[in-house]
């Protein structure tokens, strides 16, 4: 299964050049669910032609846990691979391809562990999810918020965690901030209005921000216990011998539980536009992308607590982002916990240790006893 999933391109991305359809990779999961007797829905994504989502439903009731993973993968460069990132290969006790571990991988693994199921027993329902475009808009994930799919109670998304419950995460914000001059002859800088000049403003006060959230912010479950704000991508101007009429700047905002983007956009916005607000030059300040809030989950949630008691770690945070904030907007209590390591996300000969897997099967057997059994 593994083999046939990553075999199927799915990649997905905010550049049209790369975006695909995750049709595909829908169909295989929709013909392997029904087959061991899950009754399924193909959701076309609004306004994402060759976008689906998936909603395989055994049993009944009010209860009940979902397995929810993504479909889509990540651009790659195959120039940096050591194998074919869309044939699976097995090397040093471990299976590499693209999307092994993140994460289509989970899904062999959940389809194992209903090979034998007899739904007949549910008595609360089982639910396995695969959304579309997790990587670039989630808009799979808010599709479903959109729709306001009732699912079940308990959720388990099977990002790579080694197989540890995390139940918190940051959020994530990208933000494009443009400043608007006038070109003119670099001979004399009263011919124009270079928004380079105001660009410097704008990240000395960027960085003031910073500064100041970090002070005020923090939670020490997590390794970078503050939020953070980081500089990433820079361009302005032609040549230099003209005053730079435009500069653009990409920056990435990674909230705490608590924290609301839009409070976080309002207050950005205000602050630089009193620092610019004396010099002449336009700003704009659009986001990237919708962003995804922080997510937490509370420690007294049931999920939270068996996944501990199966494991035997406490429940964690990380800095990435995942579909959860979402599927708690639908009323679940969700963590995050699958097979494989986060490093070898998004990395070339990206691979899933083969220790992992049986592991991963049995855990997810426990759960559904535990949810859906008992």
């Amino acid at each position: 299964m593994m083999k046939r999933l990553i075999a199927e391109p799915s990649v997905s991305s905010v550049s049209a050049d790369w975006d695909q359809s995750n049709v595909r990779v829908i169909d295989l999961l929709e013909d392997w669910l029904h087959e061991v007797g899950f009754h399924t829905e193909k959701q076309a994504v609004p306004n994402h032609p060759g976008k689906f989502n998936l909603i395989a439903t055994a049993g009944q009731g009010p209860e009940g846990l979902v397995l929810a993973g993504h479909t889509d993968t990540v651009p790659f460069d195959d120039s940096r691979w050591r194998s074919d990132p869309f044939e699976l290969t097995e090397r040093d006790n471990r299976l590499y391809g693209l999307g092994s571990t993140d994460m289509k991988g989970f899904f062999a693994l959940v389809l194992e562990a209903v090979r034998d199921l007899d739904t007949a027993k549910l008595k609360q329902p089982l639910v396995i999810l695969a959304t579309a475009d997790e990587e670039s808009s989630m808009s799979g994930a808010r599709a479903l918020v959109e729709a306001q799919k009732k699912l079940g109670r308990h959720a388990l998304i099977g990002e790579p965690t080694g197989l540890r419950p995390i139940r918190l995460h940051k959020g994530i914000a990208m933000e494009c901030i443009r400043i608007t001059g006038q070109s003119g002859h670099s001979s004399n800088p009263a011919l124009g209005n270079n928004a380079l000049d105001g660009m410097s403003l704008v990240l000395d006060e960027i960085l003031r921000w910073r500064h100041e959230l970090g002070s005020h912010y923090s939670n020490p479950l997590f390794e970078v216990a503050t939020p953070t704000v980081n500089l990433g991508h820079i361009h302005g101007g032609d040549n230099p011998n003209r005053i730079c009429a435009q500069c653009e700047l990409h920056i990435d905002i990674r909230p705490l539980p608590g924290m609301d983007l839009e409070a976080l956009r309002r207050e950005l916005d205000s602050r630089l536009q009193q620092k610019l607000h004396s010099t002449g030059l336009r700003l704009e300040r659009s986001s990237l992308f919708g962003g995804v809030p922080a997510f937490e989950t509370p420690a007294s949630a049931a999920i939270v607590q068996a996944a501990e008691t199966l494991t035997g770690h406490s429940a964690d945070a990380v800095a990435f982002g995942t579909e959860g904030p979402f599927l708690q907007q639908l009323g679940m209590d969700t963590i995050i916990m699958g097979p494989g390591s986060i490093d070898q996300a998004h990395q070339p000969d990206e691979f899933m240790a083969m220790d992992q897997i049986e592991p991963g099967i049995t855990l997810i057997k426990q759960l559904i006893h535990r949810f859906c059994m008992t």
